[in-house]
């Protein structure tokens, strides 16, 4: 198979996706790795009908990468994950009114253009979790714990472009991020970006029955294949925080191998469980299928970072 990893720079050196594509090199497969943001693209010639079997995105929110992915799709190339699947949980807004109409357990969110405008939200509302509809990796995530504490970070919050608010979720200070590769669900633990003193370590940890019945159905409602979902554990059961749609899968065992084995899935089969999504109405890709069955398991370390072969890169010139 002829693959397209979408690659931004931040992402350049790092073990997901570097270790999937060494994986897929070593089984015959050739991948193209294109970089939007550190590339001068020739978009006639990187995109075309026929090009790849399927194209496969690795960049941060609001990134190049997104609107590159979706030309593809335009085109017809497969793309993974499905693309509006993509787009419907980048923008947390979006993703945060999807969730909560299909019956997930999603704070309920406010979203403000500006960030003066989070002042409307009423008191009893606070403290306020306060992060931008675009965000990742737990950046300009911020507890607000009262209307004063919000009207004194207008500054702060300023130019961070779209903002959303949701009450806080009283929790322990450990959130729970769940993968979900090739069918199968894992589960790790690690601090909360909003409890940085809390002492805990990134680790394996057993995977309740009713968070992979959350998870499971998050797959289905936003249409992904490959994701992740971070949970809380609150004090009225488990609430989905954010949605991700390709993850680091750390500790996940054999982390490489089974996100290359499920690329290579989708590329020659498309989406079940977009396509399932679309005809619900919800998003995703036009066809039929069922939605897979998952299983869930424990998880080791993942492989550490090796740079991108330079034989797989295309320069876009």
């Amino acid at each position: 198979m002829r693959l397209c990893f979408l690659v931004e720079e931040h992402y350049r050196h790092d073990g997901m996706p570097v270790e999937v594509i060494r994986q897929l090199d070593s089984w015959g497969h050739q991948v193209d790795v294109v970089r939007p943001g550190g590339s001068l693209l020739r978009m006639s010639e990187v995109v075309r009908a026929g090009s790849h079997d399927a194209w496969v995105l690795k960049t941060v929110s609001g990134g190049p990468g997104l609107p590159l992915l979706e030309a593809a799709a335009a085109v017809g190339l497969t793309t993974v994950n499905d693309v509006r699947s993509i787009r419907g949980v980048r923008d947390k807004a979006l993703a945060s009114a999807i969730g909560r109409s299909r019956g997930l357990p999603v704070p309920m969110t406010y979203a403000a253009a500006r960030p003066e405008l989070l002042i409307e939200i009423p008191e009893s509302e606070f403290p306020l979790v306060v992060k931008p509809a675009d965000g990742s990796s737990g950046r300009a995530v911020h507890l607000v714990r009262s209307p004063e504490r919000l009207a004194a970070m207008l500054p702060v919050l300023a130019g961070e472009g779209m903002l959303i608010a949701q009450p806080y979720v009283p929790n322990s200070g450990i959130d729970l991020k769940v993968y979900c590769v090739g069918g199968e669900l894992y589960a790790t633990e690690r601090r909360s970006p909003l409890h940085p003193d809390q002492g805990a370590h990134e680790r394996h940890v057993p995977l309740p029955a009713e968070v992979a019945a959350i998870v499971d159905q998050v797959g289905a409602v936003y249409g992904l294949d490959l994701y992740g979902v971070d949970v809380l554990l609150g004090p009225d059961g488990p609430v989905v925080v954010d949605v991700n749609d390709f993850p680091s899968f750390r500790q996940v065992p054999d982390a490489a191998a089974k996100v290359a084995r499920a690329v290579l899935e989708l590329a020659r089969t498309g989406s079940a469980v977009a396509a399932a999504a679309f005809v619900s109405g919800v998003t995703g890709v036009s066809g039929g299928g069922r939605i897979p069955e998952r299983s869930f398991g424990g998880g080791v370390p993942a492989a550490g970072a090796q740079p991108v072969p330079s034989s797989a890169a295309v320069d876009g010139r």
